[in-house]
């Protein structure tokens, strides 16, 4: 029997503390199961956003999504971890990643690191928030027991590693970083391409005694008649894509609202993406996808 459907939102713009709030409630009341904040200079800080989403809201689960570990210190995120926790009266779920924009370490006068050593510093980070908040003497004390959720986001082989033996929640960008580039430019996973990643995951999780939930963000959203037209902005950018090709792109849904819900019910039987999260700007046309599949 497949997962049920969860749907998150990922919420970039800051604001008011008023606008901040109805835009929580805003997300509450289309539907949505997770309100998440990304970890970006110039965006909101996570935990303190995370906490105004929950006191705003009754039903959501709050998340990062995802965490810039090069950012944090083990020991002081365990208590940002399970103070916000706390405050969320167990609401959290915590996203962890890399790290992928250089041009933000330099900004924050903090080390990049090559690709081997962010994933070094990302498992020490994991294995020391375990350790930490497993531990009956830290404090202070997350609600949630054994742990908080663990969500961990990438698609490289030593990350499906690390994802396979530690995460609650194994997430695909859907998408690959363009070698060179420091403002963290990607370029968008053809479908046979996650095949290949979420098979290799899956290899490496086999052992495990529970499945993970797996996550895939969406990066377009589209209501429309026309898929061909709503794509071409798409294809002027990334322009070794066909048209087919581009259509059939994993972080892409476009259609009638009836045509996006079918391919969401796609992505759950062809990858097991039961969890999927869409971006702020895409939040209205999302929701009627929601309901759509309401109880799936």
């Amino acid at each position: 029997m497949p997962r049920p459907f969860r749907f998150g939102v990922n919420l970039l713009s800051p604001g008011p503390a008023e606008q901040w709030r109805a835009k929580c409630r805003r997300a509450e009341g289309l539907g949505y199961d997770v309100i998440l904040v990304p970890d970006h200079l110039g965006w909101p800080a996570p935990f303190p956003a995370l906490v105004a989403a929950a006191e705003a809201t009754e039903r959501p689960r709050v998340g990062t999504f995802v965490l810039n570990t090069g950012f944090w210190n083990p020991t002081l995120l365990a208590r940002e971890v399970a103070t916000t926790d706390a405050l969320t009266s167990g609401r959290l779920e915590l996203g962890l990643g890399t790290g992928y924009v250089q041009a933000e370490h330099d900004r924050a006068g903090l080390p990049f690191g090559s690709p081997r050593e962010r994933v070094d510093h990302l498992r020490c980070t994991v294995e020391e928030l375990e350790r930490l908040l497993g531990s009956e003497e830290f404090q202070p004390r997350p609600v949630q027991q054994p742990r908080v959720p663990l969500l961990i986001g990438g698609n490289g082989d030593r990350m499906l590693g690390l994802t396979a033996e530690h995460a609650d929640i194994a997430a695909f960008a859907g998408a690959r970083s363009v070698p060179g580039s420091g403002t963290g430019q990607s370029a968008p996973l053809t479908a046979e391409e996650l095949d290949e990643r979420v098979a290799l995951y899956r290899g490496l999780a086999a052992g495990r005694k529970e499945p993970a939930e797996l996550n895939l963000l969406i990066q377009m959203v589209a209501v429309t008649q026309d898929r061909a037209g709503a794509v071409r902005p798409l294809l002027e950018r990334v322009t070794d894509l066909t048209l087919d090709q581009a259509l059939e792109l994993p972080i892409v849904l476009l259609g009638t609202v009836e045509q996006i819900a079918e391919q969401v019910r796609d992505r759950r039987e062809r990858y097991g993406f039961s969890y999927l999260a869409v971006l702020e700007p895409h939040m209205e046309a999302f929701a009627p996808v929601i309901e759509a599949l309401r109880g799936e």
